[in-house]
């Protein structure tokens, strides 16, 4: 099979369903924002300093291939193939944040994102994540969307700002308050 098709080559591309849309069409915005997030996982999975995550984040960027699978359907259609999201992915994030929040300080200021490659790779991760959860909320406006995609990366994106707090705490590296100026 070849990786080109040239079926897009006019603006065009197929929903899991066989109707062809534009490209700029939001649902393709939906799950290509979500696909986008799933490198930036991969990316984090990829750095030694997340060895004790590893597994969890692989679970996790086989859950955003789910959640793109769903959103790439075409309306009013279904597959056998592809798995559902479940509530059980949500708390399993959430039960991880509990764990990390139990070692942190308590946050008393929004953070500054950065202080050391690794904690920023987590800060854009989330900003990703962000979008996608805003894209599939728009999309949610205008079709039908499993509430579950926009759950799960709501937690998602608080899952990726607690790891980066712990990622700071781990590496020694400072967090750095945010005071506003006047």
């Amino acid at each position: 099979m070849k990786i080109y098709t040239r079926t897009g080559d006019k603006g065009l591309t197929s929903l899991l369903g066989g109707s062809r849309v534009p490209k700029s069409h939001l649902k393709i915005e939906a799950y290509g924002t979500v696909d986008e997030l799933n490198s930036y996982i991969g990316l984090l999975r990829d750095h030694k300093e997340l060895d004790a995550h590893r597994s969890l984040l692989t679970s996790i960027q086989e859950n955003l291939f789910t959640a793109g699978s769903i959103l790439a359907v075409e309306e009013g259609k279904s597959f056998d193939y592809i798995p559902d999201l479940k509530d059980e992915f949500v708390k399993e994030l959430e039960d991880e944040m509990d764990k990390m929040d139990a070692r942190l300080p308590e946050m008393r200021n929004f953070v500054l994102p950065g202080g050391h490659p690794i904690i920023s790779h987590c800060h854009i991760a989330r900003c990703v994540c962000r979008r996608a959860e805003r894209t599939v909320i728009a999309l949610s406006s205008v079709e039908s969307v499993d509430d579950i995609i926009i759950r799960y990366l709501n937690r998602l994106s608080d899952f990726l700002f607690v790891l980066g707090r712990e990622l700071s705490l781990d590496l020694g590296v400072e967090e750095i308050p945010w005071r506003p100026t006047k």
